[in-house]
């Protein structure tokens, strides 16, 4: 995902995003050969990309700030946690063999998977499923008031709107105007950066964006909230990948980072923990108050702009479910020519070594869900 970056480092990831596939016509390498990571049972350098930008990867954040890897990585590991501003330059950097996991939504995360030329990735785990982490329809402040969300959607004939092209609010955005039958005056190309920008100056009538910038946007007053998903029955989803050396060669590692990630999930699912996320995921991404950062993954919206009891529920497997989800992207991936296969190989998708983590400890998909709390709750410990 995409955040307020200065210009070289915009154009650093424009780089990136082209080199992963996420432009169209990136050209390919040849096949990087297989990293070496020692033998099972000894201490291994794990390098993390992951989103702290991204509220649905969020058991990123509480994997560094509370990690539970260690519990099970071999004695003597090392793990260096690496920030992706976006999900290409995560990718880009597993296929460079710089990162050997990472966490990112599903575009980049099925988009990696397609690079096997390069270095092969496979989607391992889901790290979680909703209708409004990255599907979220914002309005400009003195848009009408809405009985409801697809009241909101409506509105949007012959506006302009802002959308990262090819990331999943773009699929999220163009599923819900098919589905209400509108046509937008304007689809720009837009980041989160000149977003915001736009609806500063007031030159945006609307914008589909991802939690925690929704909620930013939305508590510094630049922005209303009119849909989400829920509004026309569109999910979205994120997902942990892994070198396919990695697992190859170390498997004791690949399970063992997987049953910390379960750690995570459970943790990030319980109220109790709702500060204490917000917390960590504050001092891990710049220009959000905890109270923002709260707000994007626990925060509670009234159902007429698209609030749901459960913010984000848990499968942690690739469930049938999911499967079936990750096809859909992945054939809009194909049709606006950002990947060139309509369905992914069979074996990108890998669900055999969650599957056993979840049997081994009794435990059945899906884990448990993210349930929305009154601001009320904020603060509450």
């Amino acid at each position: 995902m995409t955040f307020w970056m200065n210009q070289r480092v915009r154009a650093a990831a424009a780089a990136m995003a082209v080199a992963c596939g996420l432009g169209i016509g990136a050209p390919s390498t040849a096949l990087a050969a297989d990293l070496d990571y020692g033998k099972p049972g000894d201490p291994v350098q794990l390098v993390i990309g992951y989103q702290p930008y991204y509220t649905q990867s969020w058991s990123g954040v509480v994997m560094r700030g509370k990690k539970f890897y260690e519990k099970y990585l071999p004695k003597g590991s090392t793990v260096d946690f690496s920030i992706g501003l976006q999900g290409a330059v995560i990718v880009n950097a597993m296929l460079a063999g710089k990162q050997h996991i990472g966490y990112m939504g599903d575009m980049p995360a099925i988009v990696s998977t397609t690079k096997e030329s390069v270095a092969d990735i496979r989607i391992v785990a889901t790290l979680g499923v909703g209708f409004d982490q990255c599907n979220i329809l914002l309005a400009r402040n003195d848009a009408p008031k809405f009985g409801n969300g697809k009241e909101g959607v409506k509105w949007l004939e012959g506006k302009r709107i802002g959308i990262p092209l090819g990331s999943c609010a773009d699929r999220f955005a163009k599923e819900a105007f098919r589905k209400e039958g509108v046509a937008p005056a304007a689809i720009m190309n837009q980041n989160i950066e000149v977003i915001t920008s736009g609806f500063r100056a007031g030159k945006l009538d609307a914008a589909a964006i991802w939690e925690p910038t929704a909620s930013r946007l939305v508590e510094e007053g630049l922005a209303r909230r009119i849909a989400s998903g829920a509004t026309v029955n569109e999910k979205d989803a994120g997902f942990l990948a892994m070198r396919a050396d990695l697992i190859k060669q170390r498997p004791d590692v690949a399970k063992a980072w997987l049953n910390a990630e379960l750690d995570a999930q459970l943790f990030l699912a319980d109220p109790k923990n709702a500060m204490e996320v917000a917390a960590m995921a504050a001092q891990q991404a710049t220009g959000f108050t905890e109270k923002m950062l709260w707000h994007s993954l626990y925060g509670q919206y009234p159902a007429e702009i698209g609030g749901i009891p459960v913010r984000m529920q848990l499968p942690f497997t690739l469930t049938p479910d999911v499967v079936a989800q990750i096809n859909q992207s992945a054939a809009f991936l194909f049709s606006i020519k950002s990947i060139n296969v309509e369905k992914l190989r069979a074996d990108a998708l890998m669900n055999d070594m969650a599957a056993q983590v979840l049997k081994e400890r009794s435990l059945n998909s899906p884990i448990g869900e993210v349930k929305s709390m009154p601001d009320s709750e904020y603060g509450k410990k």
